[in-house]
């Protein structure tokens, strides 16, 4: 990304692509690493040598030195687990004194809005869409609702409790309406939000013209996002969506720059595909291959430890967050997951309706009867995970993915072969 000084990183299926390993590996090359949306349900985890680091806001730039990191606006912000994980990486030797900031423009995610998340979910039912639980979408619903609560309002104490009180009535009234017990208090609250004005408003800064000022100066900015192209709450698969747009739209949106500013999107992939929750996945692997791909993958949330559905890589799907996000290119990760695998397919097209498709529909019940039109390459059966270069890769593993790169239409410029920093491959063009 030598030529490129603004880059979005973007997850390109339903999340959980290894988005974290790519941001700490391109971080090595930029100055500033800034968050664009959703909040502390994404669970980025990074292995540097022997140790592991599960982040949920700060962004993973955050163990390289001297990076400074910033939350855009477009992030709703739960406060006390931010600074938990900022305190837990700090007693893990972490130095990220004066390296961390957050927009006064980012609307904070309060103890309420997890009351309401569980009082939601519960009371879907049979219906439910897989929620984290962490409160973002009644954060995101205060938010267009003009009724949140930004960072920047913390300035005025008076003002913010009187906010706060408002909240706490509105939402115990909803709470009643929903048939839920639990109730908000409002004294506590005020208390909770009032204790950490201060260690907040030391941070707050305008990250639009961070970055701006940054990229005028001739600096380098990544803009990382959290989630899927597939969890974007206008382009995903609505309604098992998040509530942000998790696509590389979002992303100037989310921070506070032009979208003149981005000189390109890295799509983020799995070697296969995966997805949390309730929700479509038409390439889901059947009993025991599902089982089976999970634990050779390590399939479970990093924020939640649910256990992920996993299927064969959708080339529908990607083809479709190539589109949906102005993909330039690809880092293809998880490829070693595929190493014993004797044969493995990829979804070239759907039927449903009687009819073949090439295209992500937008109907859900399509979707949800939608049979893959699978394409059958041979697997390699040999260790990927000591590759460095194209070369070192087997001939199958190298056809596998110049077939990737023919179905989604976008180059691949990285490839990951482990969970270490140093187990990635950047793709020369020669191949």
């Amino acid at each position: 990304m030598n030529e490129h000084r603004c880059v979005v990183i973007v997850g390109s299926q339903w999340g959980d692509e290894g988005k974290g390993k790519i941001v700490d590996v391109l971080a090595e090359d930029v100055d500033i690493v800034a968050r664009y949306q959703g909040g502390a349900n994404a669970g980025h985890t990074v292995h540097v040598g022997d140790e592991e680091f599960i982040l949920h806001q700060i962004p993973s730039g955050i163990l390289h030195p001297e990076r400074r990191c910033y939350l855009g606006n477009g992030v709703v912000m739960d406060p006390f687990q931010f600074f938990e994980e900022l305190d837990a990486l700090t007693a893990r030797g972490i130095d990220a004194e004066g390296r961390v900031g957050v927009s006064g423009r980012a609307h904070l995610l309060l103890s309420y809005h997890k009351v309401l998340d569980r009082a939601s979910e519960a009371l879907r039912g049979t219906g439910k869409i897989g929620t984290t639980g962490r409160g973002i979408g009644p954060a995101y619903e205060d938010k267009v609702a003009r009724q949140g609560i930004r960072v920047a309002d913390l300035r005025d104490a008076a003002r913010v409790e009187a906010s706060l009180r408002r909240a706490a009535e509105r939402v115990n009234s909803r709470l009643e309406f929903m048939g839920s017990d639990e109730r908000v208090e409002a004294d506590g609250l005020v208390a909770e939000v009032l204790g950490i004005r201060d260690r907040l408003m030391a941070i707050s800064v305008d990250t639009g013209r961070v970055i701006h000022d940054a990229l005028k100066a001739g600096k380098k900015v990544l803009l990382e996002g959290a989630q899927g192209a597939l969890l974007d709450v206008d382009h995903g698969t609505y309604p098992y969506v998040t509530s942000s747009n998790t696509t590389a739209g979002g992303a100037g949106l989310g921070v506070g720059i032009g979208p003149t500013a981005i000189d390109s999107v890295v799509g983020v992939v799995k070697a296969y595909t995966t997805r949390v929750g309730a929700g479509p996945l038409p390439t889901e692997f059947p009993s025991p291959m599902q089982e089976h791909v999970r634990e050779l993958g390590g399939e479970f949330g990093a924020t939640t430890g649910r256990p992920r559905r996993c299927g064969w890589f959708d080339a529908v799907v990607v083809r479709y967050a190539a589109r949906v996000n102005g993909l330039t290119g690809l880092a293809v990760t998880k490829l070693d997951v595929l190493d014993t695998l004797e044969e493995l397919k990829i979804a070239v097209g759907y039927r449903a309706a009687g009819q073949e498709m090439d295209d992500f529909p937008g109907d859900l019940g399509l979707l949800e009867e939608a049979e893959p039109v699978y394409e059958t390459l041979p697997g390699w059966q040999t260790s990927t995970r000591e590759a460095r270069r194209w070369e070192d890769l087997p001939e199958a593993a190298q056809a596998y993915l110049r077939r990737l790169e023919e179905l989604t239409e976008v180059p691949i410029w990285y490839v990951s072969v482990g969970t270490r920093r140093d187990q990635i491959i950047h793709v020369e063009r020669s191949h």
